[in-house]
């Protein structure tokens, strides 16, 4: 025999709201008193005991005594020897008897430790298989539910019916750890609780630990005294985790005594080592349920969780399987599509179903749309983000964005941001909007600072009237199913951008090839002119062919240009004016005749069509489509062009002789990089930039450049607005 027994428990501290979370209440050095513990170290000599076992068990406890020295019964020394010598640490029940009482006898370990727990049983054996019964149906009733309402509905009513407390209750926690009563059963003279929420304060971190790892906690009488725990000086407090005897914060026990309750039970609810929700259950006097009835009321708790779990994973395999349908339509779409902001809004309604979403905004390259909120606010919001770091950004309350947009936002306060292409400031949010939500609360959620029965301090609150509280400025998080959906459409839509990359890379580079090819030839010309006028040639003739190849030149490199400010989102600059379309038309096709005799055009042009555009960019897009028209057209038939106003509108059309093109080309026709001008055989000196620049002319007008086929013509349409609008 070594240390002489010393009170485990620690001097008392004043403890209140302000510093609960503090509170060791793992290690409490106390027990309630409808019971005794004996705690043994590795070597299975008694290093700890409740100071009430000589009273209660009769046997006399001294430091040192092995466990088989004391005077117990054979079952109990077994479950010792299985916990000390096996590793048996899980809680196992046995009845006992000694020194003329009937225990539930609970044997448990603690990783280092082996301690027996007797707790006085008050209820016949022949009480107590009537209450396994019981148990038994209800376990099979609630087996029988389909959805979680049921489910926490029959858990209550039939927790009460076998264990006789006046109130039970289940929580269901939410994502801020405050929990709503879900489902009660109560005694009719009661005020129900049902629908009120709980505030998270009320369980402490360090409780809703143990809520976790110890599932159900019974406190017998809320009025009790509590039994110290004598142990050696030397040695650390006994970790009472997992036992069934620990006694609870004096902070617990004033507020179950400001609610007016003499003994209390709760029941956790855990899912993925979660603690999902609780069954509470209040008795307005003390009350002993025996042991194998609330491990009925345990196993209940477990087939709650797993019955909610197995309907939780339905549902998310479900979410996940239509995500994946629609997240396969979205990429290959992506991949297909040259523009990204194109091919995302053709998948909105779809990707703001899967994301439970209420507005959606795409933005890359400068470039935004937005679905269900002003453009001018989702322009903001895509400003706010950060250009590094998370590749996925959630906000739900108002004070989590930049104080600068907080008032700007209006009702959208809630955010999933997902990083998609972080090269070219690719992002894809989800809006959701605030709910503003009627909370009942159980009280008041505030602490109180006053004077109590453990001295003055912050304290529970003393009044569990309803409260009631609007909350605003918060929307509902993403649900972590959602989250999944949105985390795996990531990663998708990030892979699809580095492929596009990858194919912009390598079209660059051949760009860069063809260009260098190109300009070689005019360089070539110019120089073999310029050597001709050395040794005195005409100078008319090869003053022409400079200046063609000049031009030519001059060309290219405007192309390249302009493609370069699309691409970096700088766009084209636009110097806008009154024109005169139809004589700039004219001059146009009167030049094209003049450059290339032998191609025909018909023109129809309506005179005076006046509107708001930049000539020069105009001529552009003009030059384009004839060029494009005589390059590709039927040898020997005319190329006609057409020009009128029609609705506000000015109308262009250029029409030539030739087969349709193949639809999986026409979807790439104002792609920069298109496989068929890099390799086409008619026009060896395009670099597939003219229809992708003169797209971008028009709709820096307002209008929009379209194909069609109208056999035997392909024509090319140009629709812009005469007045800005």
């Amino acid at each position: 025999m070594s240390d002489a027994p010393a009170p485990q428990a620690q001097p008392p501290q004043p403890v209140g709201l302000d510093n609960c979370a503090d509170e060791p209440i793992h290690i409490p050095g106390l027990i309630q008193p409808h019971g005794a513990l004996l705690a043994f170290a590795a070597d299975g000599t008694l290093r700890a005991w409740s100071a009430n076992v000589a009273g209660l068990l009769g046997i006399t406890p001294a430091m040192g005594i092995p466990y088989t020295g004391l005077a117990l019964e054979a079952g109990v020394v077994e479950q010792l020897r299985a916990c000390l010598e096996e590793g048996a640490d899980s809680p196992t029940g046995i009845e006992s008897r000694g020194n003329g009482h009937t225990f539930d006898c609970v044997v448990h370990g603690n990783g280092t430790q082996a301690i027996a727990e007797f707790e006085l049983r008050q209820v016949a054996a022949d009480a107590l298989a009537a209450f396994a019964l019981k148990a038994h149906a209800a376990i099979e009733r609630l087996r029988r539910q389909r959805s979680i309402e049921a489910l926490l509905r029959h858990a209550v009513e039939q927790v009460r019916e076998i264990t006789g407390f006046d109130r039970v209750m289940a929580y269901r926690f939410r994502h801020d750890d405050s929990g709503d009563v879900v489902a009660e059963a109560l005694r009719d003279d009661l005020k129900p609780f049902l629908g009120m929420r709980y505030p998270a304060g009320d369980i402490p971190a360090q409780a809703r630990r143990l809520y976790t790892i110890n599932t159900l906690r019974l406190i017998a009488d809320v009025g009790y005294t509590p039994v110290p725990v004598l142990g050696a000086a030397s040695d650390a407090p006994l970790d009472m985790s997992h036992c069934v005897l620990r006694s609870v914060s004096p902070i617990h026990i004033e507020y179950l005594q400001n609610m007016g309750v003499g003994a209390s039970m709760s029941v956790s609810i855990v899912i993925n080592g979660r603690l999902w929700g609780l069954i509470a259950c209040h008795h307005m006097a003390p009350l002993r349920v025996p042991y194998s009835v609330r491990m009925a009321c345990d196993v209940m708790a477990q087939v709650l969780a797993a019955a909610v779990q197995s309907l939780d994973s339905r549902e998310r395999a479900a979410l996940a399987e239509q995500a994946a349908v629609a997240r396969t339509r979205l990429i290959e779409t992506l991949l297909q599509e040259d523009d990204v902001l194109a091919a995302l809004e053709r998948h909105a309604d779809e990707l703001a179903g899967n994301l439970a979403a209420d507005a959606l905004v795409f933005a890359q390259q400068g470039k935004l749309t937005a679905h269900g909120v002003d453009d001018d606010l989702a322009a903001a919001i895509v400003a706010s983000l950060p250009p590094d770091g998370d590749e996925m950004v959630h906000r739900f309350s108002r004070e989590q964005w930049p104080e600068a947009l907080r008032e700007r936002l209006g009702p959208w306060v809630g955010l999933l941001a997902l990083h998609f292409d972080p090269a070219a400031s690719g992002w894809l949010l989800a809006l959701r909007k605030e709910q503003i939500e009627t909370v009942r609360w159980a009280g008041k959620p505030d602490k109180l600072e006053k004077t109590g029965p453990l001295g003055h301090r912050l304290t529970p609150r003393g009044s569990f009237d309803e409260w009631v509280e609007s909350v605003h400025d918060k929307a509902v998080p993403w649900e972590s199913a959602r989250l999944m959906v949105a985390d795996q459409l990531l990663g998708e839509m990030h892979r699809a951008s580095m492929a596009r990359h990858a194919e912009t890379e390598k079209a660059r580079m051949q760009l860069l090839a063809m260009l260098g090819h190109d300009l070689r030839d005019p360089l070539q010309s110019i120089s073999m002119a310029a050597s001709v006028l050395q040794h005195g040639a005409q100078p008319q003739q090869l003053g022409q062919r400079i200046e063609r190849s000049s031009g030519r030149m001059q060309r290219l490199i405007s192309q390249v240009l302009d493609m370069s400010r699309l691409d970096s989102g700088l766009g084209l600059a636009m110097r806008k004016t009154d024109v005169d379309l139809s004589k700039a038309l004219e001059d146009l096709l009167d030049e094209a005749r003049m450059a290339h005799p032998g191609t025909v055009y018909h023109a129809a042009i309506e005179p005076e069509v006046h509107g708001c555009a930049d000539p020069d960019r105009m001529a552009q897009v003009i030059s384009n489509l004839l060029s494009n028209a005589r390059h590709h057209g039927a040898n020997g038939q005319p190329i006609l062009v057409s020009l009128r106003a029609e609705e506000g509108q000015a109308v262009l059309e250029v029409r030539n002789d030739g087969a349709p093109i193949a639809p999986e080309l026409a979807a790439q026709l104002f792609n920069p990089f298109k496989r068929m001008a890099l390799q086409n055989r008619a026009n060896r000196s395009g670099m597939g930039l003219g229809l992708y620049i003169a797209e971008n002319v028009v709709k820096g007008h307002g209008g929009s450049v379209t194909y069609r086929y109208e056999a035997p013509h392909v024509v090319f349409r140009v629709a812009f607005p005469l007045r800005p609008a």
